[in-house]
């Protein structure tokens, strides 16, 4: 099932959309967080007796998750083509190293479909973009081994990774020039993890004002999404809603020579198959 949160008649709200995609039935939890921390049990009850459809064309429709708890848990470099253009750009990113990238974004307000880039002008140089399948932990998870990750998996959902590459490398650290405000945007819904087999195989794309930037497919993963969880969670606990972003494939505006980076009035369109599609105007 896709789960989407998005206002209507002024409130905010989470449902599931209709088999068609063009309506939304309304379930009873104060948010997606709320949703999550309920259980799958609670939430096919509410599904099977959700009813009085509204009309997607209706309702504003905001990142799954507009306010995370946490901060984005995100990887770097983690396509082999990425990593190519990416030492191009500069070998500091890409240099080599023998462990996974591990790195976080701050999110206050994550845009949600058809929503704004603030492309911070007077502080940024260099915006790019970065679509990425994004990870939902639908339980909490402690030292999960690699063959039981799939368990502890509620969904999918879109993420936009934009990047502010001057800060991003002048600050000899990411947090900074990823978590700007406007840096996350998400959606359009989460896709339920029953609705796709395990690892995800999924053909990944971007475009910018129509042009195909980006275009992989997630099976492509350096460090697959089971070996992130049992990583991750050796460590530290992952709680139930925490997102993690897997990493972006080759494509992103350093990686062109001369580099195309994002300007205000850009569309960008980050596509995930059966999650759909994630655009966002450069403002």
């Amino acid at each position: 099932m896709k789960l989407i949160t998005y206002i209507h008649d002024g409130a905010e709200r989470v449902g599931v959309l209709t088999a068609d995609g063009a309506a939304v039935r309304p379930l009873p939890f104060d948010s997606m967080q709320a949703l999550i921390e309920a259980g799958r049990g609670a939430l096919d009850e509410a599904v099977q007796a959700a009813n009085d459809p509204v009309p997607l064309a209706g309702v504003t429709v905001l990142a799954p998750i507009p306010r995370p708890r946490q901060d984005v848990i995100c990887l770097g470099i983690n396509y082999a083509a990425h990593a190519v253009e990416a030492d191009r750009y500069d070998k500091a990113l890409a240099k080599e190293r023998p462990e996974t990238i591990y790195f976080s974004k701050r999110v206050t307000e994550a845009p949600g479909p058809d929503g704004f880039i603030d492309s911070h002008p007077g502080l940024v140089q260099r915006l790019d973009y970065e679509a990425e399948l994004a990870v939902v932990i639908g339980r909490t998870a402690k030292d999960v081994p690699a063959e039981r990750a799939a368990d502890y998996i509620f969904g999918y959902t879109v993420l936009n990774d934009v990047s502010a590459r001057v800060l991003q490398t002048a600050h000899k650290q990411w947090y900074f020039g990823k978590s700007l405000d406007g840096f996350t945007p998400m959606g359009p819904c989460i896709l339920t993890a029953d609705e796709v087999a395990f690892p995800p195989a999924l053909a990944i794309s971007c475009r910018v004002n129509g042009e195909l930037r980006q275009r992989s497919n997630t099976n492509c993963l350096i460090t697959g999404v089971a070996d992130i969880i049992a990583e991750l969670s050796a460590g530290m606990t992952l709680l139930p809603g925490t997102i993690i972003a897997t990493g972006t494939p080759s494509g992103v505006g350093m990686g062109f020579d001369p580099p195309r980076f994002l300007k205000p009035g850009d569309v960008v369109e980050c596509e995930i198959e059966k999650i759909g599609v994630l655009r966002n105007t450069v403002k």
